[in-house]
């Protein structure tokens, strides 16, 4: 299952996405840390195709999580490029123009 939450900011809405297995951690590695908190990605706990399905409706995108980074990538929402590994946890953002 993956966190789901939508931030709105002016005319973005930004969705935050994680593995549910690591809400609440913190990852470090290559010069870099994140923080997965619940303020931020906490949101409503969803499967994967309900996470695919809230992509469509959002103008950025914030994902930390090895099976949510994953199926952005197999659903073609994120290059394989452009993921970053922090720690052991992939990172991904995607903002859609």
């Amino acid at each position: 299952m993956i966190h789901c939450k939508i931030h709105v900011h002016e005319k973005e809405r930004i969705l935050a996405a994680c593995d549910q297995e690591i809400l609440g951690m913190t990852f470090r590695g290559n010069g870099a840390k994140i923080k997965v908190s619940e303020t931020f990605y906490g949101g409503e706990l969803v499967s994967e195709d309900v996470f695919v399905e809230r992509t469509r409706s959002v103008t950025i995108m914030n994902l930390v999580g090895n099976r949510v980074v994953d199926r952005a990538v197999k659903e073609g929402l994120v290059s394989e490029n452009s993921v970053m590994v922090i720690g052991e946890v992939k990172h991904a953002q995607v903002v859609i123009m």
